[in-house]
């Protein structure tokens, strides 16, 4: 399978994430893909934006990443986890998906460690 189904638009990575692993959540971008899911019932800006507009894999793919309010608005949250997305994102910009991946598949939960 395509681990790089569960790398979320904003740089969480479901495949590792208790919620998922659990059945509590389907995924950040699970089920869009094939149709399962709709996403025009999607609350996220984020996903809207990535998914939906944009047509991109995650915001690494988006040349305006920098400049985003919307993702941007994600990572200027008080939280460890949101720099940690937001590393997870500029790590697949830098070094690209199978290297993440590689890494992530490691992590025990949706963020990690990137050495």
């Amino acid at each position: 399978m395509n681990s790089e189904r569960y790398i979320g638009c904003c740089g969480a990575y479901c495949k590792t994430c208790k919620p998922f692993i659990e059945g509590y959540c389907k995924g950040c971008k699970l089920g869009f893909d094939t149709g399962e899911r709709d996403i025009n019932k999607v609350k996220c800006k984020i996903k809207l934006c990535c998914l939906k507009e944009k047509k991109h894999n995650t915001c690494t793919d988006c040349r305006e990443l920098d400049s985003c309010k919307i993702v941007g608005s994600l990572y200027a949250k008080h939280g460890y986890k949101y720099k940690k997305y937001k590393q997870a994102i500029e790590f697949i910009k830098e070094n690209g998906y199978s290297k993440f991946i590689k890494l992530a598949d490691k992590w025990n939960g949706a963020y990690g460690k990137l050495d």
